[in-house]
């Protein structure tokens, strides 16, 4: 049996992002071991798992993984999103081979789902999120995001994101599986704690506030 670490490459646009996982991650180092933390690019260490974290990434990004789970590198690619089960479903996750796990899940949750996929442990399968009730599956997640020192919870800074990328708000619905009228409350609200009413000021926000993502090849 192998006692060894899973070895995790943490991949995400956002540093702090990746800040946040590593951290809720660090209590449980005995049994998961992060050892490559890439913002957007890939690095030639091999790893046994690449948790994906979908912050700030559009649906397509989020589809077109191709690349990414063609790199003997990566090992097993775990897509970490809400609403997991839909993201599975738009990504064609099963003939993909990419795994998908629920930000709702708690940390010790997602390290054991972590060793299932790897074959640590678990029944075959049972690394699939579970259903749960909308008030536990949209509690925040044990990390960090930008936006959240200034009082955005996750959802509403994702959507700020998005918004500061240029996105629509049907594109920003669709990747974030949300209807266009439960995005616009999270707007509102968003705006409220960012003291602005229109789009261009919110994306002015949020270029001041570390939501546009580096370009490729920075850091």
């Amino acid at each position: 049996m192998n006692t060894e670490p899973l070895r995790l490459r943490l991949l995400n646009d956002y540093e702090v992002v990746v800040a946040g996982l590593r951290a809720m991650l660090e209590p449980f180092d005995d049994r998961v071991r992060v050892v490559e933390e890439d913002i957007r690019s890939i690095s030639g260490r091999r790893v046994d798992l690449t948790l994906y974290d979908t912050f700030g990434r559009t649906l397509d990004e989020q589809r077109n993984l191709g690349e990414l789970v063609a790199d003997p590198a990566t090992g097993t690619v775990v897509v970490y999103a809400w609403n997991a089960r839909e993201a599975a479903t738009e990504g064609d996750g099963e003939a993909s081979g990419v795994e998908y796990l629920d930000k709702s899940l708690p940390a010790a949750e997602l390290v054991a789902s972590l060793e299932r996929i790897a074959g640590r442990g678990g029944a075959p399968g049972a690394a699939a999120p579970r259903e749960r009730p909308a008030a536990v599956r949209l509690a925040e997640p044990q990390s960090s995001w930008p936006g959240r020192e200034e009082g955005l919870s996750v959802r509403e800074a994702e959507v700020v994101a998005l918004i500061t990328q240029g996105h629509t708000n049907p594109e920003i619905a669709a990747s974030l599986y949300l209807s266009l009228n439960s995005l616009k409350s999270y707007i509102r609200s968003a705006y409220r704690k960012m003291g602005v009413e229109r789009r261009s000021q919110a994306v002015r926000w949020g270029i001041e506030h570390g939501m546009l993502p580096p370009r490729k090849g920075e850091h």
